[in-house]
């Protein structure tokens, strides 16, 4: 038999697959490999027409001096003692941006396949031929099996940058205006002092006010009510003179 497939992969690339058993079989279509056993081993459904026959056998990969590649393969009916081998031979030619490979060989086989149409026969085998070159071109690496198979970057030797402290700036405090100022100051003139005394006592220093004379009789009345009356006046007082300072 012979067989031509155009692949639009660069040749590097399928000599790098077929050197990779495990690619190798990633890249027969429709491959189940067999737990535990090498590539290539493991249960295949080929369909031929309107018939599947499933083998199970291996497929090995041979490199040769010339850059020529020996697949050699057998296989034995799953349901049956049919049997299939192959020997064939890969030549790969870089074409434009892609290659051309290139199948020739023999294959024989008995069992069911042997009572089917040589014509189906035929296509089915270079169907699976076509679409074993171009999963040659597309078959990944093999991963690594574990997380702790992967290699970690070693860490980097430039120290990290120390953190800069940004200035803190303090709150500006901008000055009250007089007539605040005068009241803060007699509030805290009343730090200290008992609630009697700061809701009665008249202010202190240059505002304080002018006693009023005192007359000889007076009512209870009139002396509980002087000292609210002197402390409202001394409060007009404090006022007014605010007033006139700022005009």
């Amino acid at each position: 038999m012979e067989h031509q497939v155009y692949v639009p992969a660069p040749a590097s690339r399928l000599r790098e697959a077929l050197a990779d058993p495990a690619r190798v079989a990633r890249a027969v279509p429709g491959l189940q490999q067999d737990a535990g056993a090498d590539p290539g081993t493991g249960r295949l459904k080929v369909r031929i027409g309107s018939h599947s026959i499933t083998y199970r056998g291996s497929l090995r990969v041979t490199a040769h001096d010339d850059g020529s590649y020996a697949v050699d393969g057998d296989a034995t009916e799953a349901r049956g003692t049919g049997t299939v081998k192959l020997a064939l031979t890969f030549r790969l030619a870089e074409t434009g941006e892609g290659c051309t490979v290139t199948v020739t060989g023999t294959a024989s086989a008995d069992g069911r396949v042997a009572e089917l149409p040589a014509e189906a026969v035929q296509a089915a085998a270079t169907r699976l031929l076509s679409r074993f070159a171009e999963g040659l071109g597309e078959a990944p690496a093999a991963e690594p099996a574990s997380i702790f198979e992967t290699e970690v970057p070693p860490p980097s030797l430039a120290p990290e940058p120390e953190p800069v402290e940004e200035p803190v700036s303090e709150p500006v405090v901008e000055p009250l205006p007089e007539i605040f100022a005068e009241a803060a100051h007699a509030r805290r003139t009343m730090i200290g002092r008992s609630a009697e005394e700061v809701d009665h006592a008249p202010p202190r220093g240059r505002y304080a006010p002018v006693p009023a004379p005192q007359t000889v009789a007076g009512s209870s009345a009139l002396r509980w009510a002087a000292p609210a009356a002197a402390l409202a006046l001394a409060s007009a007082i404090v006022v007014t003179r605010a007033l006139r300072r700022r005009r």
